[in-house]
């Protein structure tokens, strides 16, 4: 029992506690579970399935808030897994829904959604002014009677980034989701390369080992196609994305043993980093990707997630603007948010 109890607080710790009971589900498995551990994986299996409704729905209210944009709804992420019908959508739970909509319809957008119920909230004025000039997002708006969560994209990557990948290419090979008129999801090559490219740029990563099971669950659906990987490849060459890719595919192996053919890290070799930054990325990545819980920590694990969230800020912003921001964060913002004595 100590053992299905740990593995209920990692599972928990990592968002996967509902993609384990559809797995479990899935392999005839779920009697097997003790009956005192298996309500945890039912709960959490249950929310699951109610998220995939409300998220379909919600989308509906989405296509008709922007119906007048002249651009198609793009859906990103863990929703589009669900527009989609992919399998990477069983099991999968919800913060918020993303969207991609052209940089020239983001003022316009944002209009149609706030008329719609959508306002930014819970952001300093600092923070509002930080996602306008220089993130690739609008800030958070949420729903003023449903309290559902959007991300207004224009771009994957923010303008600050080192890397650019153009979204007018992603938009380009857009597909519509079944079922859902109006509604599209990124091509399967570029839904990977989405999902790869915001894992090993967020520096903050609880739910890291939920997105690569996304992306195992995407490359095993996708991979059926014998040319599917020489897409991918060339694909994410085309936008400057290799680098996400093979970092992808590398812990991918490590963790789910995804059957990634030989040949495809051959070649994304020109996309690796040198032999001592990669035993330095191995040290990081396998540490934070697991589960943040204390049972899969060691006594390097907090400087692990400090490395990360470092190297992701610097890989989206330049020292000229990192800097001011972190010391504005560490320093300023907490004194900020403390209320003043009366």
């Amino acid at each position: 029992m100590s053992e299905w109890d740990i593995l209920v607080r990692q599972a928990r710790a990592a968002g996967l506690l509902a993609r384990l009971a559809h797995r479990f589900r899935l392999h005839g498995l779920s009697d097997a579970i003790p009956s005192v551990a298996r309500w945890h994986f039912d709960a959490a299996e249950t929310l699951a399935n109610k998220q995939q409704i409300a998220v379909r729905w919600e989308l509906q209210q989405l296509r008709s808030a922007l119906a007048d944009l002249g651009s198609p709804l793009i859906v990103l992420k863990g929703a589009a897994y669900v527009a989609a019908g992919l399998p990477a959508a069983a099991g999968r739970l919800f913060n918020d829904i993303d969207i991609l909509v052209p940089r020239e319809r983001l003022a316009e957008a944002e209009t149609s959604l706030m008329f719609a119920g959508w306002h930014a909230t819970g952001l300093s004025e600092y923070d509002k002014r930080y996602y306008r000039r220089w993130m690739h997002e609008l800030p958070p708006l949420q729903h003023i009677q449903r309290d559902t969560v959007i991300d207004v994209h224009h771009a994957i990557l923010p303008d600050t980034a080192r890397t650019h990948p153009d979204s007018a290419k992603l938009r380009s090979r857009a597909v519509a989701a079944e079922g859902l008129p109006g509604v599209y999801v990124l091509a399967a090559e570029d839904r990977i390369l989405h999902s790869a490219t915001h894992l090993f740029h967020d520096g903050e990563l609880p739910h890291g080992l939920r997105d690569l099971t996304d992306l195992d669950l995407l490359l095993r659906d996708a991979g059926t196609d014998r040319d599917f990987w020489l897409r991918l490849t060339a694909r994410a060459d085309e936008l400057q994305l290799g680098r996400s890719l093979f970092y992808a595919l590398r812990y991918l192996r490590h963790f789910l043993d995804t059957p990634v053919p030989d040949s495809v890290m051959v070649t994304l070799d020109a996309a690796a980093p040198n032999r001592a930054a990669l035993a330095l990325m191995d040290r990081i990545f396998i540490r934070v990707l697991a589960p943040a819980h204390a049972s899969c920590a060691d006594a390097l694990t907090p400087a692990a997630r400090l490395a990360a969230f470092v190297r992701a800020h610097w890989l989206r912003m330049p020292a000229h603007l990192l800097i001011p921001h972190l010391v504005h964060k560490a320093f300023i913002s907490p004194r900020q948010r403390t209320p003043k004595p009366a």
